[in-house]
């Protein structure tokens, strides 16, 4: 037998009558303390202000458990769950792939695309492969990308260099604020 993620109705926490523990610590909805009651006892009072007993913390010595109303509680969160999706900003990470042996005019078109994407907030990884004997001279491309690096230490910061990998060297370049 297998779940689909999401769909399970146990990702929520239990409330009223699916709580299993036999006593439990009661919270009351505007925070008071009613201490260790039997799980009967706190849905008398849930149901007496007519609103939901809720488990939050299932883990704890005896569980604790808060009478609230559970309807508003998941609008709420649904609504700050959105609100800090939409605060959330996703990190662009964008690759310049180079070789030792770049001529002039392609150093150039390369450093150009370099600044317009460091002019979006991306960060750029300017990555140099080595094949065959290019990696017994692994100071000369070490040299390529320092002299890129050398461009744009105005415009950005250089957050990690070179890796410990000896097929590629790189340099990550991030925007300064």
């Amino acid at each position: 037998m297998f779940f689909i993620r999401g769909t399970n109705k146990f990702d929520e926490p239990r409330m009223n009558e699916r709580i299993r523990a036999r006593e439990i610590r009661v919270i009351g909805d505007d925070g008071e303390q009613f201490g260790v009651l039997s799980v009967r006892e706190a849905l008398a009072i849930a149901a007496e202000r007519e609103l939901d007993l809720v488990e939050i913390s299932p883990n704890a010595t005896p569980p604790v458990c808060k009478i609230m109303d559970y309807g508003k509680f998941k609008y709420e969160k649904t609504k700050k769950d959105k609100e800090n999706k939409k605060k959330q900003k996703n990190i662009v990470v964008k690759e310049i792939r180079i070789k030792p042996h770049i001529d002039e005019h392609d150093k150039a078109t390369k450093i150009s695309q370099i600044k317009k994407f460091i002019e979006k907030d991306h960060k750029v990884k300017v990555s140099l492969r080595l094949t065959g004997r290019e990696r017994l001279h692994a100071d000369s491309a070490i040299k390529v990308l320092d002299e890129f690096a050398s461009h744009f230490e105005e415009l950005a910061v250089i957050e990690k260099k070179y890796g410990k990998e000896q097929v590629q060297k790189f340099i990550l370049l991030s925007p300064k604020k």
